[in-house]
């Protein structure tokens, strides 16, 4: 989508191509008008004092979804008009709006025919503004910069939305080849053979009852200042398929199941967005990739695994899959000494209990690291809200024939399993300095009322590229 700069409407050219955009408190709805020869989008806002930023957000998603209804394809809008609330924080805003419509004029159209008269799609879009010299300058490189982001948000979720059969484990692995082409971006790949050397059971235990081969890919971004820097190790889910095992979902539960690797997609999302802001650190993200079918074969309830770095780990259920290839990617950070590790996953339906669709959830013993993740998501619009990491948790996962289980064994079923699989990670993860966990599970589609697409909504990108940057 272009976006360019006029100080006024009557410097456009071709005036009729145009669709103007004009924001109004005292109207009931937002609507499509045509007056004195011009058409206009009549945009309903709330009262200007009650926009702040998060709301701020919404409108300019919204103002491109209502465009994308009409089919409108260019439209002319007021920036210092649209930036005039006097409770929004102005730091950003090139970057926020640039993001908020990139991704508001996504849809994900794989598998639909495209109609004869095209698709509905913003192409254009004029700011009229009175900025000009280094301010206007500043704000147009923040743009170009939110542009880029929301790019590779979009290919998150253009990931995370495929079908499983059409992205499985190894496809995901001949897909980052292709992405990460001309990037400097190095790939490595475990394959099922070489994680038995090492004794990776915990992805291989998940993948087993699957046809599809189990991956482990490693990606590596070297771009310190100082070589000797040490880097940031993300950690993707990338449960490509997700049946739950023989503990299998019931129906509808597994409909959006071949989302389950929608952190990997955005880890992998984010060191690309990283790669292409030429961000000056050095960055590791692992994903172990597989899918959990029900087989003759599969992992079972009852079964104990002896994970990479050594814990038995009893399987009180085979649906709780996520945490046992995650802790396995956690344990092999420890080859790249890294200053901290962050993973992201849909790890549990019971954060979405939590927390609804509107935050994902934060689990880490770090509170200077907890902070300023907090900080930084709310300034880039991927909110997230922190849940205990107690000591008194720990119990809750004792195991009766094994060090550990990959359920809570003590409390009624359900009962805190957020906060029992951030534990369970922790297990894996305790050595490090500074470790964060983030369980995307209520994040993983996009809430109904933040001017999206249906589906994938990549969650985290931008809160992971943030504090990269930082």
């Amino acid at each position: 989508m272009k976006i360019r700069f006029v100080k006024s409407i009557d410097d456009l050219k071709k005036k009729k191509d145009f669709t103007e955009v004009i924001l109004k408190e005292k109207i009931k709805q937002s609507r499509f008008v045509v007056k004195s020869g011009r058409e206009i989008l009549e945009v309903k806002t709330e009262e200007r004092k009650k926009i702040n930023r998060r709301k701020w957000i919404i409108l300019v998603r919204g103002i491109i979804r209502l465009a994308k209804s009409y089919g409108v394809e260019k439209i002319v809008l007021n920036w210092d008009e649209l930036i005039d609330f006097p409770n929004l924080e102005k730091n950003n805003l090139g970057q926020l709006f640039a993001e908020a419509t990139e991704m508001a004029n996504y849809d994900f159209r794989k598998y639909k025919k495209k109609p004869k008269e095209g698709w509905r799609d913003v192409k254009e879009i004029v700011l009229v503004s009175q900025q000009s010299g280094r301010e206007l300058s500043d704000l147009k490189k923040a743009i170009q910069k939110g542009q880029m982001v929301a790019k590779r948000i979009n290919y998150a979720r253009e990931l995370a939305n495929i079908s499983g059969g059409d992205l499985t484990p190894k496809k995901l692995v001949s897909e980052i080849r292709k992405i990460i082409k001309g990037t400097k971006i190095k790939m490595k790949v475990l394959g099922e053979k070489e994680m038995k050397k090492i004794k990776m059971n915990g992805v291989l235990a998940v993948g087993q009852g699957s046809k599809e081969q189990s991956q482990f890919i490693i990606l590596e971004y070297k771009n310190a200042k100082q070589t000797t820097d040490k880097p940031t190790v993300l950690v993707g889910k990338g449960v490509t398929f997700d049946s739950g095992g023989i503990d299998t979902k019931p129906h509808p539960h597994g409909l959006e199941m071949m989302m389950d690797m929608s952190g990997a997609a955005s880890v992998l999302s984010t060191l690309l967005a990283v790669n292409d802001l030429e961000v000056k650190k050095n960055v590791v993200v692992l994903i172990p990739a597989v899918e959990n079918m029900p087989s003759g074969s599969s992992m079972r309830p009852g079964d104990v695994i002896k994970m990479y770095n050594g814990l038995n780990v009893e399987i009180g259920h085979t649906d709780a899959e996520g945490r046992l290839i995650l802790a396995d990617a956690l344990a092999y950070a420890k080859k790249f000494k890294p200053e901290r590790v962050i993973d992201v996953a849909t790890l549990t339906g019971a954060a979405s209990v939590a927390l609804g669709t509107k935050a994902t959830a934060m689990l880490t013993r770090d509170d200077e690291l907890a902070q300023e993740a907090e900080k930084v998501a709310e300034s880039t619009g991927d909110y997230i809200w922190r849940l205990p990491l107690w000591e008194e948790y720990e119990g809750d996962i004792a195991g009766e024939r094994g060090d550990i289980a990959n359920i809570n064994t003590k409390a009624k079923p359900g009962d805190g399993s957020t906060i029992t699989a951030g534990i369970f990670l922790w297990n894996f993860s305790k050595e490090y300095d500074s470790w964060m966990h983030l369980d995307i599970a209520p994040r993983m589609t996009a809430d109904p009322n933040e001017q999206l697409s249906k589906g994938a909504a990549a969650p985290a990108v931008r809160l992971l590229v943030k504090m990269l940057e930082k």
